[in-house]
């Protein structure tokens, strides 16, 4: 019986880099110094254009400020805009916003807990959480290097003193992000106020337990020989031309949809997504498109005064005329 496995071999890639670390620290410096040695830099910047205080001396580098609302999707949006551009390097600055920011992740299970009315924001992660594992697809997949920087805050842990009172424990910094978000990099890294960058975890082994005062290209250079110390990459199999019929109109749903979406603001997708994830859960995907049609084909108000009932009426309206069509 011919095996399931077969020899792993290691192959060419992009970095996943990320940087955490309280204001001051030099994370977004040290992110332009390694990026810059990787080559043509985008920034994603989130910070009131701080990154660009860098611009030309030393670095050169585009970008795009990004304002709030910070939905994921709009961070997804932009890394994948920066891979057709062209770019070998992305530059997330910050992925803290995501989260925490106005719009961002803890926003959103807000508003869908309030929609569900309830006060008990557990179940509101069941819809909530598709939208993070977006993110973390988008920044592991897309073929181009990223750096991401996150803030840094005091983590604690509550504890029992000696009289079985509950106190509260230090446990040093931990970045703004969801639990564990930083294991989704090949390398993570901290910057104290000294500006060293201390690594805590990496895939790469000539960076393991590396301090580096004011990194850059030595940082870059180390990783550059990992990434290209491997085989190149697999091609992926070319197709004859002829899709299969499954293919063609998943295509041509997908390019409805990317059209449609340019009709509609960042608020208006955002809401119609919580919606629709509320009503269909899984199966959102699915009906995705009638809604939106529904909204920039002008049949409906405003996509942000629309209710769970009235999204589901809607869509319900429109499959049953293409039922009575077909």
């Amino acid at each position: 019986m011919e095996s399931l496995f077969k020899k792993a071999t290691r192959q060419q890639a992009k970095l996943r880099l990320s940087i955490a670390g309280p204001s001051g620290s030099g994370k977004t410096y040290s992110a332009l110094a390694i990026g810059t040695h990787l080559g043509k830099v985008a920034v994603l910047d989130t910070e009131h254009g701080s990154a660009s205080k860098y611009a030309d001396d030393p670095f050169e580098f585009d970008v795009l400020e990004l304002e709030a609302p910070f939905h994921p999707d709009r961070y997804i949006k932009a890394i994948e805009a920066a891979a057709e551009a062209g770019y070998d390097v992305v530059i997330v600055d910050s992925l803290s916003h995501a989260w925490n920011g106005p719009g961002g992740l803890l926003e959103i299970v807000d508003q869908i807990a309030a929609r569900m009315k309830t006060s008990n924001s557990f179940a509101a992660w069941k819809d909530a959480t598709p939208i993070h594992n977006r993110l973390i697809e988008a920044l592991i997949s897309v073929p181009i290097h990223i750096i991401a920087t996150m803030r840094s805050k005091q983590d604690y842990v509550i504890e029992e003193d000696s009289r079985g009172k509950k106190v509260p424990r230090k446990l040093g910094l931990a970045p703004i992000q969801r639990d564990g978000m930083e294991y989704e990099f090949d390398v993570f890294a901290e910057m104290d106020m000294q500006n060293r960058m201390l690594i805590q975890k990496t895939r790469c082994s000539a960076l393991s337990g590396g301090v580096f005062e004011k990194p850059g290209k030595d940082v870059a250079d180390i990783l550059s020989n990992w990434l290209s110390g491997g085989a190149p990459p697999e091609p992926k199999p070319k197709t004859n031309g002829k899709a299969k019929n499954g293919q063609a109109k998943k295509s041509t749903k997908r390019q409805k949809i990317d059209a449609q979406n340019k009709m509609m603001s960042e608020a208006q997708r955002g809401h119609l997504h919580a919606l629709g994830s509320e009503i269909y859960g899984d199966g959102w995907d699915d009906k995705r498109h009638e809604l939106v049609e529904a909204v920039t084909k002008g049949r409906t108000k405003s996509s942000t005064e629309l209710s769970p009932s009235e999204a589901k009426q809607l869509i319900d309206g429109l499959l049953r005329k293409q039922e009575a069509a077909a």
